[in-house]
């Protein structure tokens, strides 16, 4: 699609700019210069250029970007013009959560089924999502694709889980469990670990502490 590698601070910052771009849509904003859009970001305007310019550019000099349809490309570059179904392999609390938050659907995201290792569990729903025992998992994916798999269970049984759902022909996987996954180079994963992201707030937390200490001393 593009000539050129993207690299992964531009892929990461897209999802801000389609969030940014969103919220202004709902304000009936038409149009944003990249210096406007900057402030509100707090990114550089020439940062917002070099980013999107990997991608076509989509602004107009003097008049700058068209916020619905800069909105609704980069939301095709992200895939949002697609559909997904996704599982969630683990109904405890952070599947639940999970299962009953909609703005995932707004996305394209549609969650079509829950599995735990619970039988108590089994045919029970979440916001009309059934819960299956994970046994049914290789039935269920002969009848039904699944694109993304979230895996929200201890991590002892995410490898095994992982490499099962691979073996089922899933290629995309939302790791919660706090664990690498070991997979094969054309299966992507994504890795949400609570703890380490907590760990890095603590430690720019103590480091600003730290820095106020020193700043009182003098």
């Amino acid at each position: 699609m593009y000539d050129k590698a993207i690299s992964s601070a531009v892929i990461k910052r897209l999802p801000r700019y389609y969030r940014y771009l969103g919220e202004l849509l709902e304000n009936d904003v038409v149009r944003i210069s990249s210096k406007e859009l900057s402030e509100k970001m707090n990114v550089t305007a020439s940062q917002i250029r070099q980013d999107l310019n990997n991608f076509g550019g989509f602004g107009q000099q003097g008049y700058g970007y068209n916020v619905e349809y800069l909105y609704t490309e980069i939301g095709k570059i992200l895939g949002l013009d697609k559909k997904y179904n996704v599982i969630i392999i683990g109904a405890g609390n952070l599947g639940q959560a999970l299962a009953n938050y909609t703005d995932f659907e707004r996305r394209g995201f549609y969650i079509c089924g829950i599995f735990d290792v619970n039988p108590r569990l089994v045919g029970m729903s979440i916001r009309g999502i059934e819960i299956y025992l994970i046994d049914e998992l290789e039935e269920f994916m002969k009848k039904t694709p699944v694109h993304i798999a979230a895996l929200t269970i201890p991590k002892a049984k995410a490898p095994q889980v992982a490499q099962e759902l691979v073996r089922l022909g899933v290629r995309a996987i939302w790791n919660f469990a706090p664990t690498d996954l070991n997979l094969p180079k054309d299966v992507m994963v994504e890795n949400v670990h609570l703890a380490e992201s907590l760990m890095r707030l603590s430690y720019n937390l103590k480091a600003v502490e730290e820095s106020k200490g020193i700043e009182k001393s003098k």
